[in-house]
């Protein structure tokens, strides 16, 4: 491919592609380059390297899914807007392997609060809100939620569900009913035995 029209905006989405067909952590800009017929050097001048590279694709994944998962859970609250949220994120991982990856890089604080990652935030207190949790409960089920939905994701992809005859769907619905069982039921919070 020639190198005219090269800029960072196709460089990202072609990184988020290669992500996808090869692994994030195989993104270079090295790799990137060989995708478009070009040295390493032309495509400097659109990313710092390849920690910049894979930043980019990071933000790019985080706003993809904030959109995906926005869009899921328009007009919808309670266990229906939990089923939609949890299913988005889960679609997205099966579909873009490599961006949801991406979506997990740890950025530094200042490029984190100026992300979609403060998007991914808002939504899953918006879905807690159905929930009535006040804090410190609600910060807790957020890490519940992003801890299950992630962990989940994750051995489906490592094919940690295969060894058994119930299929990964029937379990993941059921923990979506437990969760929203769960999150009606959260247990009052245990007194601070060193308080005074």
């Amino acid at each position: 491919m020639a190198r005219v029209g090269l800029n960072t905006e196709r460089l990202t989405a072609a990184g988020a592609e290669l992500a996808d067909e090869v692994g994030f952590d195989k993104v270079t800009v090295s790799a990137l380059a060989r995708r478009f017929g070009v040295k390493d050097a032309s495509l400097y001048s659109h990313v710092k390297n390849s920690q910049d590279l894979k930043t980019r694709i990071a933000l790019l994944a985080l706003e993809e899914l904030a959109d995906r998962a926005a869009a899921a859970l328009a007009g919808r609250a309670g266990k229906d807007a939990l089923t939609a949220f949890a299913d988005a994120y889960r679609d997205y991982a099966h579909e873009h392997p490599g961006r949801y990856a991406a979506a997990q890089l740890d950025l530094d604080p200042e490029t984190a609060r100026a992300s979609a990652a403060v998007r991914h935030s808002q939504m899953t207190r918006a879905i807690l809100r159905g929930y009535h949790l006040a804090e410190p409960d609600e910060t807790d089920a957020v890490r519940l939620l992003g801890s299950t939905f992630h962990g989940y994701v994750a051995l489906e992809r490592s094919g940690g569900f295969q060894h058994t005859p119930r299929t990964a769907e029937d379990s993941w619905t059921r923990i979506l009913d437990a969760l929203d069982a769960l999150l009606r039921a959260w247990p009052a919070a245990r007194p601070d035995p060193t308080a005074t």
